[in-house]
């Protein structure tokens, strides 16, 4: 992995976090919902047989929606390639599923031996709110995903000695990526998938080159329990349109409460924001600009309450949007209490034209 020499091994960590993200992209996207589920969503989960009683899909939402099951549900092996600005890796995932919950697996097979672990559930769309439960991700991005993105079908291509369907995903403004997925006719589970800049080129692409006898789960996927908001004492000022709070973990065990995480989207794209004192007995991250990757990190030193924090911004998002959401962080309640600290990432130091 190729890192700028200004970065510090906590930045390292958070770019390996970029590459879980991708992969688990490509594995369980948290795609629209169907009415099906909806109509199961009281027992906290998903009959994977319903898969098998439906007819195929025929419209780009359709397929969209199917493939959202078909990630969650199927299990297999397979080996797969990504492509991007720091060279080619190959990978071997796994995807399988233990009394309802699923573990996914991805295993670098080339470089640094890195594995990636995840064990999870349907993920919920939001924090509870009220008595109200969250819905299911997939139901919540369904009803805005239309505001920001445009889904359209391509054409048929052979992908892993697969016929797959081609989904074109168009951004409707230039505050965040596109992406073209390949989707297996057969089970509709993504086989490639390209990220795409504003300008439409190519950022990354990564693909599925062999899979070993996709099956259907037998039994039900479990719903992840709901999660009331944290008592945040900051909070973004500035989010781009659609991108809401995601239930995630907020804390970083290896610091306490120090280090707190935060996970924003808007159903296709992810931003994470750390929030963490500043340390003069540890090495804090150069403010600025960092490119990792496809990602991008933005770094600011600012005053919060009177303490000197550092606010950390990243996601395959373009730079700019990054860049305004670290420089518009504020105490909760408070109109504007954070300062830029003397001397480091003002609002003119802190510019595109850094990234390494």
């Amino acid at each position: 992995m190729l890192v700028p020499p200004v970065m510090s091994r906590d930045l390292v960590r958070r770019r390996s976090l970029s590459h879980v993200l991708t992969f688990s992209a490509l594995l369980a996207m948290a795609w629209p919902m169907t009415s099906a589920l909806a109509a199961d969503e009281a027992a906290d989960g998903y009959d994977c047989q319903r898969l098998l009683e439906q007819s195929a899909p025929t419209t780009a939402s359709e397929w969209f929606d199917r493939s959202l099951w078909a990630n969650h549900c199927y299990e297999f092996k397979a080996r797969a390639v990504r492509i991007g600005s720091d060279g080619v890796r190959t990978l071997a995932l796994t995807h399988n599923i233990r009394d309802g919950v699923e573990h996914e697996v991805a295993r670098f097979l080339d470089g640094d031996p890195v594995i990636f672990e995840r064990r999870g559930r349907i993920g919920r769309g939001g924090w509870a709110s009220g008595d109200a439960k969250a819905p299911a991700s997939p139901q919540a991005i369904m009803a805005k995903l239309g505001d920001h993105y445009r889904l359209s079908l391509g054409g048929e291509e052979r992908i892993a000695g697969r016929a797959a369907v081609r989904l074109d995903i168009e951004p409707l403004d230039d505050m965040r990526f596109g992406q073209r997925l390949w989707l297996d006719k057969m089970t509709a589970l993504p086989l490639k998938q390209m990220l795409l800049d504003t300008q439409g080129r190519v950022l990354e692409t990564f693909q599925i080159t062999d899979i070993e006898h996709p099956s259907v789960f037998e039994g039900r996927i479990e719903m992840d329990r709901v999660r009331t908001p944290p008592n945040d004492a900051w909070q973004p000022g500035w989010l781009p349109p659609g991108f809401v709070p995601q239930p995630v973990a907020t804390a970083d065990a290896r610091h306490a409460d120090a280090v707190h995480h935060r996970l924003y989207s808007d159903g296709l794209s992810s931003l994470s924001m750390f929030v963490e004192p500043l340390d003069p007995e540890r090495p804090a991250l150069a403010p600025g600009l960092h490119r990792l990757g496809i990602s991008y990190a933005a770094v600011r030193h600012m005053v919060l309450g009177g303490q000197p924090m550092q606010v950390v911004a990243m996601g395959e998002l373009p730079p700019d949007v990054l860049i305004r959401v670290v420089e518009q962080v504020s105490l909760t309640g408070a109109e504007s209490s954070s300062q830029a600290r003397s001397g480091e990432a003002s609002n003119d130091e802190l510019t595109p034209e850094e990234a390494p």
